[in-house]
């Protein structure tokens, strides 16, 4: 799952604001004894610059660029220039200017960046220090999509000012993308021990359900959107149930057209519930016969689970455990999210660290471990919901 993700445009992973480095407008350069044609020009550009003419600013102040002739003239059409460029946008020309005119290299830096300049803005950046440099300086990376030095740039942003929560995210970003699974777990880790709100959640998963990973991965997954509310779309809802039938969890796939709103609203969502109900109706009698075969003990764990039976879905799942069989792994994490479900979080913990390294189950095992760890996670065990009649 890891090596293959990739994450999304949109994704949530939280960006950086860079209201420090935003390229804010030069200063309007202050009077100075020049000539009257430099004067007249620098005079228009103002004016048209204010008024939002940007086109007549720009052909003033390059009339002024062109009567300059001292070097106090010269400069101080380079810092007009510098905001009239500003003012329309074409921020590679204003850094160009205000470097001439002798601008210091925090404000040349975000100028460059606005540009897409992304190296030269490095280059300023370095040379200016301070956190809002240093957060420029990993943005421009991550921009470049060279995710390695965006993570180099996090980690002394981090050292240098603090674990804050938002550089935290940047940093996983970074991390995931570059392939340090190690070091995004790492992370991900101290995020959620500072915040495990849904909303740090789903920072964190809602765009991996885009990601290329085993059916029964991807069951869990949606099994863990849905254990911190980050489930929102129909559309996944329907997703989930789709899975969770496949899977043989019948009861997990009324569960989730009924709490995603998708149970009457379209054919596909008809028959799927229909689909689940027939199977949900026999589970209760095939989950003890397929239970008791040790070959066929991983499919009465799953129905177990979908009738709510926890105590009696780990037992299955330990059978087929046992067994070690092709289904040993999906036994190990679905007995994890099984235990936890049930109230038992020191199980849940133990059965996800069992989960191989190979067959990719091991990260969103991991990220269940996770979960099993923080507040909330273990709810007094309900009541098995009643089983539904067939449709």
């Amino acid at each position: 799952m890891f090596q293959t993700a990739r994450i999304a445009a949109r994704s949530t992973v939280a960006r950086i604001a860079l209201t420090a480095m935003v390229a804010t407008l030069p200063a309007l350069p202050v009077n100075a004894a020049v000539s009257p044609a430099v004067g007249k020009s620098l005079n228009q550009a103002t004016a048209a610059a204010k008024s939002g003419n940007t086109a007549a600013a720009i052909n003033a102040v390059k009339a002024a660029q062109a009567a300059a002739s001292t070097a106090e003239e010269k400069q101080k059409s380079a810092q007009m220039a510098g905001y009239v460029y500003t003012k329309a946008g074409r921020y590679g020309e204003a850094a160009n200017a205000l470097s001439s005119a002798g601008a210091g290299p925090k404000q040349l830096a975000p100028l460059y960046y606005r540009a897409g300049q992304y190296d030269r803005a490095v280059t300023e950046a370095k040379k200016g220090g301070g956190e809002d440099m240093q957060i420029l300086i990993a943005q421009a990376y991550s921009k470049q999509g060279k995710s390695a030095d965006a993570v180099t740039a996090y980690n002394k942003l981090i050292a240098s000012n603090g674990p804050k929560p938002v550089y935290l995210e940047n940093l996983a970003g970074a991390q995931f993308r570059s392939g340090d699974k190690k070091g995004y777990l790492a992370t991900t880790q101290k995020l959620i021990k500072i915040d495990s709100s849904p909303a740090r959640w789903q920072t964190l998963l809602v765009n991996l359900r885009q990601n290329q990973m085993r059916p029964e991965a991807k069951l869990a997954l949606f099994h863990l959107m849905s254990a911190t509310n980050t489930i929102d779309r129909p559309a996944d809802f329907q997703e989930f149930a789709k899975l969770a039938l496949v899977s043989g969890q019948a009861g997990t796939a009324e569960q989730a057209l009924t709490k995603g709103g998708v149970t009457g609203t379209d054919a596909m969502s008809m028959r799927l519930l229909q689909a689940a109900g027939q199977m949900n109706a026999k589970a209760a009698t095939d989950a003890p016969k397929l239970a008791a075969n040790p070959a066929t003990a991983f499919k009465g764990g799953q129905a177990y689970f979908g009738l709510g039976r926890y105590p009696q879905a780990v037992a299955a799942y330990d059978k087929a455990i046992a067994t070690n069989g092709a289904d040993a792994d999906q036994a190990r994490l679905f007995k994890g999210i099984a235990a936890l479900k049930g109230g038992n979080a020191a199980v849940a913990k133990t059965s996800f660290a069992a989960v191989s390294a190979s067959g990719g189950l091991r990260d969103i095992a991991d990220l269940w471990a996770l979960y099993a760890g923080t507040p909330g996670a273990v709810k007094a065990p309900v009541a098995a919901p009643a089983v539904a009649k067939a449709v």
